[in-house]
């Protein structure tokens, strides 16, 4: 098999699955019968590209995140570290918008998440969307590393608290706020950014 059909079977594998997705939702669960169906390959093909059914909704999770996020200037070091830093977690904050929009995106979540059975379905696809946001938590902050004394073996733990802040600030946009809230959140980001981008700890 040449480089184009592989490539060729690997996207019609992804477009299959994200079609289950599409139609039973982010929790469907992505059998390699059912996937390896609708993209009309055998299930060797499909396990050759992707082993597990994680990896492969690992992937499908990337690129949905990647269509979504705007471009950032995260590699424009002509803009201070801090702010580069703190414009991308903004940006993945607005996913979820505010007010009823945000309300909405949280009342999701939760019953896809935590009202739902905890299936293994159920647990692939949240994981699938920790990962992700830990993966570009981290590349965010190794491309940052080199202006900031940034100590390499932190950049994981230091990923995750940064998750940690985006999701307390996405359900607090959900939540009746006080007047001038948004303006909290950036003193918040901004804090973070800090936090993160700190030289090595003691």
């Amino acid at each position: 098999m040449n480089d184009h059909q592989q490539t060729s079977t690997r996207e019609r594998v992804l477009a299959a699955a994200a079609a289950i997705i599409g139609e039973d939702g982010v929790t469907a669960h992505l059998s390699v019968r059912a996937v390896a169906a609708r993209a009309g390959v055998s299930a060797g093909s499909l396990r050759h590209h992707f082993p597990t059914q994680q990896g492969l909704r690992d992937e499908i999770m990337r690129r949905v995140y990647d269509w979504m996020l705007p471009e950032s200037s995260i590699r424009d070091t002509t803009i201070p570290a801090r702010e580069r830093l703190v414009q991308c977690l903004r940006q993945v904050l607005e996913l979820g918008g505010t007010g009823a929009e945000a309300r909405e995106s949280m009342t999701l979540l939760a019953s896809s998440f935590v009202a739902a059975a905890q299936s293994a379905p159920v647990r692939d696809a949240y994981l699938a969307m920790q990962r992700d946001g830990q993966r570009r938590a981290e590349e965010w902050l190794r491309l940052l590393a080199a202006d900031s004394a940034l100590p390499e073996e932190e950049i994981p733990s230091r990923a995750r608290f940064l998750g940690t802040v985006l999701n307390g600030l996405a359900l607090e946009r959900a939540l009746p706020v006080e007047d001038g809230f948004l303006q909290l959140e950036t003193e918040t980001l901004y804090a973070a950014a800090d936090a993160a981008l700190a030289p090595r700890r003691s």
